[in-house]
Protein backbone atom coordinates (compact mmCIF):
# COMPACT_ATOMS: atom_id res chain seq x y z
CA UNK A 1 0.00 0.00 0.00
CA UNK A 2 1.02 3.63 -0.98
CA UNK A 3 0.46 6.40 0.98
CA UNK A 4 -0.32 9.33 -0.79
CA UNK A 5 1.05 12.64 0.92
CA UNK A 6 -1.02 15.66 0.33
CA UNK A 7 0.33 19.13 -0.16
CA UNK A 8 -1.95 20.20 3.38
CA UNK A 9 0.88 23.02 3.70
CA UNK A 10 -0.06 24.81 0.47
CA UNK A 11 -3.74 23.65 0.25
CA UNK A 12 -6.17 26.80 -0.69
CA UNK A 13 -9.10 27.00 1.13
CA UNK A 14 -12.17 28.54 -0.66
CA UNK A 15 -13.06 31.52 0.59
CA UNK A 16 -15.40 34.40 0.52
CA UNK A 17 -15.12 38.09 1.11
CA UNK A 18 -18.28 37.89 3.57
CA UNK A 19 -17.56 36.02 6.63
CA UNK A 20 -19.74 33.17 8.17
CA UNK A 21 -19.76 34.09 11.63
CA UNK A 22 -20.45 37.47 10.85
CA UNK A 23 -19.76 40.10 13.42
CA UNK A 24 -23.48 40.53 15.12
CA UNK A 25 -22.98 36.02 15.49
CA UNK A 26 -19.57 36.47 17.30
CA UNK A 27 -21.17 39.36 19.45
CA UNK A 28 -24.72 37.42 20.37
CA UNK A 29 -22.46 34.76 20.72
CA UNK A 30 -20.62 36.28 23.37
CA UNK A 31 -23.29 37.72 25.09
CA UNK A 32 -25.71 34.66 25.07
CA UNK A 33 -23.86 31.53 24.44
CA UNK A 34 -20.17 31.49 25.92
CA UNK A 35 -21.24 32.45 29.34
CA UNK A 36 -23.23 29.19 29.65
CA UNK A 37 -19.97 27.26 29.29
CA UNK A 38 -16.90 26.99 31.76
CA UNK A 39 -14.56 27.21 28.55
CA UNK A 40 -14.73 28.56 24.81
CA UNK A 41 -14.79 25.32 23.92
CA UNK A 42 -18.25 24.24 25.06
CA UNK A 43 -20.26 26.48 22.41
CA UNK A 44 -18.08 24.80 19.51
CA UNK A 45 -20.77 22.25 18.74
CA UNK A 46 -24.07 24.80 19.28
CA UNK A 47 -21.89 26.95 17.14
CA UNK A 48 -21.45 24.22 14.58
CA UNK A 49 -25.24 24.00 14.56
CA UNK A 50 -26.19 27.16 13.81
CA UNK A 51 -23.52 26.79 10.65
CA UNK A 52 -25.04 23.73 9.09
CA UNK A 53 -28.48 24.91 9.54
CA UNK A 54 -27.60 27.83 8.09
CA UNK A 55 -25.34 27.15 5.04
CA UNK A 56 -26.47 23.37 4.90
CA UNK A 57 -22.87 22.39 5.27
CA UNK A 58 -19.31 23.79 7.79
CA UNK A 59 -17.51 25.34 5.44
CA UNK A 60 -13.82 25.23 5.69
CA UNK A 61 -13.55 28.98 5.71
CA UNK A 62 -16.37 29.01 8.66
CA UNK A 63 -14.03 26.94 10.80
CA UNK A 64 -11.37 28.35 10.57
CA UNK A 65 -13.15 31.49 11.81
CA UNK A 66 -14.82 29.43 14.69
CA UNK A 67 -11.51 28.39 15.66
CA UNK A 68 -9.99 31.98 15.76
CA UNK A 69 -13.52 33.01 17.60
CA UNK A 70 -13.37 30.50 20.49
CA UNK A 71 -9.46 29.88 20.36
CA UNK A 72 -9.27 26.80 19.73
CA UNK A 73 -6.96 24.89 17.05
CA UNK A 74 -8.75 24.40 13.25
CA UNK A 75 -7.79 20.80 13.92
CA UNK A 76 -10.00 20.79 16.69
CA UNK A 77 -13.05 22.24 14.73
CA UNK A 78 -12.40 19.56 12.04
CA UNK A 79 -12.42 16.84 14.31
CA UNK A 80 -15.80 17.65 15.78
CA UNK A 81 -17.15 18.01 12.49
CA UNK A 82 -15.63 15.21 11.25
CA UNK A 83 -16.87 12.79 13.91
CA UNK A 84 -20.34 13.95 13.91
CA UNK A 85 -22.79 12.58 11.11
CA UNK A 86 -25.03 15.73 11.52
CA UNK A 87 -22.46 17.96 10.06
CA UNK A 88 -21.16 17.78 6.51
CA UNK A 89 -18.83 19.45 4.49
CA UNK A 90 -20.45 19.38 1.56
CA UNK A 91 -23.69 20.85 0.92
CA UNK A 92 -26.47 19.29 1.76
CA UNK A 93 -30.10 19.81 0.40
CA UNK A 94 -32.88 21.42 1.57
CA UNK A 95 -34.64 18.42 2.95
CA UNK A 96 -32.24 16.17 4.65
CA UNK A 97 -33.49 12.90 5.49
CA UNK A 98 -31.10 10.85 7.85
CA UNK A 99 -32.27 7.24 8.49
CA UNK A 100 -30.81 5.16 11.54
CA UNK A 101 -28.81 2.21 10.17
CA UNK A 102 -27.77 1.29 14.10
CA UNK A 103 -28.59 -2.57 14.73
CA UNK A 104 -32.16 -2.43 16.09
CA UNK A 105 -32.98 -0.40 12.94
CA UNK A 106 -31.43 -2.66 10.83
CA UNK A 107 -33.12 -5.54 12.18
CA UNK A 108 -36.39 -3.85 12.47
CA UNK A 109 -35.83 -3.37 8.32
CA UNK A 110 -34.29 0.15 7.85
CA UNK A 111 -32.10 -1.07 4.82
CA UNK A 112 -35.27 -1.57 3.31
CA UNK A 113 -36.20 1.70 3.94
CA UNK A 114 -33.22 3.45 2.95
CA UNK A 115 -33.05 1.47 -0.66
CA UNK A 116 -36.62 2.28 -1.22
CA UNK A 117 -35.74 6.17 -0.29
CA UNK A 118 -32.98 5.56 -2.59
CA UNK A 119 -34.74 4.65 -5.15
CA UNK A 120 -37.44 6.90 -4.69
CA UNK A 121 -35.19 9.80 -5.03
CA UNK A 122 -32.52 8.34 -7.18
CA UNK A 123 -29.58 8.93 -4.72
CA UNK A 124 -27.36 6.73 -2.64
CA UNK A 125 -26.77 7.46 0.99
CA UNK A 126 -25.04 10.52 1.52
CA UNK A 127 -25.98 12.52 -2.13
CA UNK A 128 -28.06 15.12 -2.60
CA UNK A 129 -30.85 15.40 -5.63
CA UNK A 130 -29.26 17.02 -8.63
CA UNK A 131 -32.10 19.90 -8.21
CA UNK A 132 -30.98 20.55 -4.17
CA UNK A 133 -34.47 19.69 -2.64
CA UNK A 134 -32.89 16.24 -1.25
CA UNK A 135 -29.91 14.49 0.95
CA UNK A 136 -30.12 11.38 2.03
CA UNK A 137 -27.81 10.22 4.46
CA UNK A 138 -27.43 6.94 7.35
CA UNK A 139 -27.02 7.79 10.96
CA UNK A 140 -25.95 6.34 13.34
CA UNK A 141 -28.48 5.44 16.44
CA UNK A 142 -30.98 7.80 16.98
CA UNK A 143 -32.11 6.77 20.53
CA UNK A 144 -35.11 5.94 19.53
CA UNK A 145 -34.48 1.98 19.38
CA UNK A 146 -38.33 1.02 20.67
CA UNK A 147 -39.84 2.86 17.49
CA UNK A 148 -37.29 1.19 15.30
CA UNK A 149 -36.59 1.45 12.19
CA UNK A 150 -36.57 5.43 12.56
CA UNK A 151 -35.33 8.49 10.43
CA UNK A 152 -35.01 12.06 11.11
CA UNK A 153 -36.48 14.11 8.70
CA UNK A 154 -35.38 17.66 8.84
CA UNK A 155 -34.91 17.37 12.20
CA UNK A 156 -38.11 16.01 13.35
CA UNK A 157 -38.17 12.17 14.24
CA UNK A 158 -40.54 9.71 12.17
CA UNK A 159 -40.99 6.44 14.01
CA UNK A 160 -41.79 2.66 12.88
CA UNK A 161 -40.97 3.17 9.41
CA UNK A 162 -41.68 1.34 6.14
CA UNK A 163 -40.62 1.72 2.70
CA UNK A 164 -43.82 3.19 2.29
CA UNK A 165 -44.50 5.41 4.60
CA UNK A 166 -41.11 7.26 4.52
CA UNK A 167 -42.03 7.60 1.17
CA UNK A 168 -45.13 9.35 1.72
CA UNK A 169 -43.03 11.34 3.72
CA UNK A 170 -40.82 11.76 1.18
CA UNK A 171 -43.13 13.05 -1.44
CA UNK A 172 -44.91 15.76 1.05
CA UNK A 173 -41.59 16.95 1.57
CA UNK A 174 -41.12 17.60 -1.56
CA UNK A 175 -44.29 18.99 -1.99
CA UNK A 176 -43.22 21.65 0.42
CA UNK A 177 -45.00 20.61 3.06
CA UNK A 178 -41.83 19.40 4.98
CA UNK A 179 -40.00 20.73 7.70
CA UNK A 180 -37.54 22.78 6.28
Amino acid sequence: MTWIAKPSATTKIPTRAEPYLTPAMRERYERELLPRYAERKGALMPILHDLQHDHHCIPWQAMLELASFLKVTPAEVLDTVSFYDEYTLEPTGKCVIGVCHSIACEMCGANEVIAAAGDRLGLEPHQTTADGKFTLLTLECLGACDGAPVALVDGVLHERLTPDSLGKIIDEAGRGGGHH
